[in-house]
């Protein structure tokens, strides 16, 4: 068993509770780290013994291309659609979801929200 860690995804995306992030957008971050058994590619250096980076990736793009209020909503479609894409393979899964210069009403560096499966 091993883990994937793809850290660092960045996206600038229009979610957002309140009219003007629909509208103006803002700056996100996606995390996500994988526990897989990946003996195999270990072993043959080859891809598909593991799970392609570039897939889960391409996830977290088209989710974040989406209109979504809530990071919270964000973190769990992508959690469903890494889990549908690369059934079977995925022992332990946690995204991470973090939103830059949250309006607050204050300074704040980010927030971010967690999901994971199996919980």
């Amino acid at each position: 068993m091993g883990l994937i860690a793809i850290e660092g995804m960045r996206f600038y995306a229009h979610h957002g509770y309140f009219a003007h992030e629909n509208t103006i957008g803002g700056s996100y971050e996606v995390d996500a780290y994988i526990k897989t058994d990946f003996t195999k590619a270990a072993k043959t250096d080859e891809l598909d013994g593991t799970i392609n980076y570039s897939t889960v990736f391409d996830i977290c793009e088209a989710v974040m291309k989406l209109r979504m209020r809530l990071i919270e909503r964000i973190a769990d479609e992508i959690l469903q659609r890494t889990l549908k894409e690369v059934d079977g393979q995925i022992e332990h899964i946690l995204i991470r979801v973090s939103k830059f210069n949250p309006p607050v009403g204050g300074e704040v560096r980010r927030t971010y929200v967690e999901v994971s499966y199996p919980e």
